[in-house]
């Protein structure tokens, strides 16, 4: 077994001590798409997981949304759909509090069922590789994520449409924007206070919660931490409990982009800077202005080529109708009308706010394409717009790809992204989005019929 993973089969006996009454336990990857892909298996067979792996198919890590292959570059159909072997990962193992039956969780890496080699499509590793070249030339990326999302009723309205889910206190939906209200946060308190015990219990550094711009929209913030990979896991798992505390009270939780016309959109806002190997903030040092120029310079030459990984479904582009999401790449102090927020801290909490990506995206492949642009301005020392002043109105460049389909493109064909990512997982993501883009055109709307009979 691999070393870096051998660690976690120790810790399962501990584990079983500490929590005797637990059932089952879900081992799971995480996907291309931010999703949580795996089996959930009996306590008595669990050991095995933690001794050799558990096996599913290989291509669930590139799936489309729904879990669904679309044998992109021959995986999943050409291949006749090959097991991985599901590895778990030292340091995630812990309970899931919002289950109906005590029931632990792991995170697993893919890897090849005969030479445990890790796929090079795995977006933990994009992520991983890009931090690594990121160290290499002296520069220690700390990140916090930001995600917001609606809560919304399980039942579907007789048109197939969503509503929003009844606030626990008052057993009605609420029916007015409530942005920052703490009467909002009371509301809902005995959901957001199962969000923090949940979030304790598994070791993931929320930080805070607040009523967002939307009618029934929360926002729940994150810790930064020193580890890229581990903020993008800490986001992946955050939204994996809010779903889950939430259909435990009976509601749905949506990071959908856009899951209200007339709502605004949710985002996955990253927040970044770069420490030295000390530890220092090196953008809150002499010279660190300069330095979080160059990287916000390089936020804004990659921007409209990152369009495709911030915003990767045919829903995500709905957002960029709404108030404060950009379309152009200006940057600004204190706006959030700006892709590029320099937020008023100073010294250890100076960093880029980074404005562009939906909730629906990839954390690590956002995370990823986020670093990747700050080194890519580092390292050709690019230098900035000036600063905006006010609000910025959107796509007032004309610049932004207009829809997927050409955000996609435009990713693809990137020379300078694939200077940080691989140009051949570029290509293949492309694919995957087409063919999850292609089924979903399969089903005539009723607008369509409003439109066209």
């Amino acid at each position: 077994m691999p070393t870096e993973v051998a660690g976690a089969a120790a810790e399962w006996s501990e584990f079983l001590r500490e929590h005797p009454q637990t059932s089952g336990l879900d081992a799971f990857v995480i996907d291309v798409n931010g999703n949580t892909l795996g089996k959930r298996v009996p306590v008595a067979q669990a050991e095995t997981v933690f001794s050799s792996g558990v096996q599913f198919s290989a291509s669930a890590l590139v799936a489309d949304c729904r879990g669904l292959g679309h044998n992109v570059q021959g995986m999943g159909s050409s291949d006749g759909d090959p097991d991985g072997t599901a590895l778990p990962i030292a340091g995630t193992l812990c309970m899931a509090p919002w289950t109906r039956t005590p029931t632990a969780q792991v995170v697993c890496e893919m890897r090849n069922v005969e030479t445990l080699e890790p796929y090079w499509y795995d977006p933990r590793r994009i992520l991983a590789e890009v931090v690594a070249r990121c160290r290499s030339a002296d520069l220690h990326p700390v990140v916090a994520c930001e995600l917001e999302f609606y809560l919304i009723d399980p039942r579907r309205t007789t048109d197939g449409g969503i509503a929003l889910a009844a606030s626990a206190a008052n057993g009605g939906p609420p029916r007015r924007a409530a942005n920052l209200s703490m009467d909002a946060v009371e509301l809902n308190a005995e959901f957001l206070n199962r969000i923090d015990a949940a979030a304790a219990a598994q070791r993931v550094p929320v930080c805070g919660a607040v009523a967002e711009y939307g009618i029934g929209q929360f926002e729940v913030n994150l810790h930064h931490v020193a580890d890229p990979l581990a903020a993008a896991d800490h986001a992946v798992l955050l939204k994996r409990i809010v779903k889950g505390v939430a259909q435990s009270m009976g509601m749905q939780a949506t990071f959908m982009a856009k899951p209200f016309a007339a709502e605004p959109g949710s985002g996955l806002h990253v927040h970044l800077s770069l420490a030295d190997p000390q530890g220092r903030n090196r953008f809150g040092m002499e010279n660190g202005e300069a330095l979080l120029e160059h990287a916000v310079a390089g936020m804004q030459a990659l921007m409209y080529d990152s369009v495709g990984l911030c915003a990767p479904n045919f829903n995500s582009h709905r957002r960029y109708l709404g108030p404060f999401v950009p379309k152009s790449r200006d940057w600004g102090h204190n706006n959030r009308s700006v892709a590029f927020r320099i937020p008023t801290a100073r010294g250890a909490g100076r960093r880029i706010e980074h404005r562009v990506a939906g909730a629906d995206a990839s954390p690590h492949l956002v995370v990823a394409a986020v670093i990747a642009a700050a080194l890519h301005g580092i390292e050709h020392g690019l230098r900035p717009s000036a600063p905006a002043k006010g609000r910025v109105e959107p796509g007032r460049d004309g610049g932004f790809p207009v829809g997927l389909l050409a955000a996609l493109d435009l990713t693809c064909a990137s020379p300078a992204l694939a200077q940080y990512l691989p140009a051949r997982f570029l290509e293949l993501f492309r694919e995957l989005k087409r063919g999850e883009y292609a089924a979903l055109l399969r089903d005539i709307t009723p607008a369509e019929y409003d439109f066209y009979l």
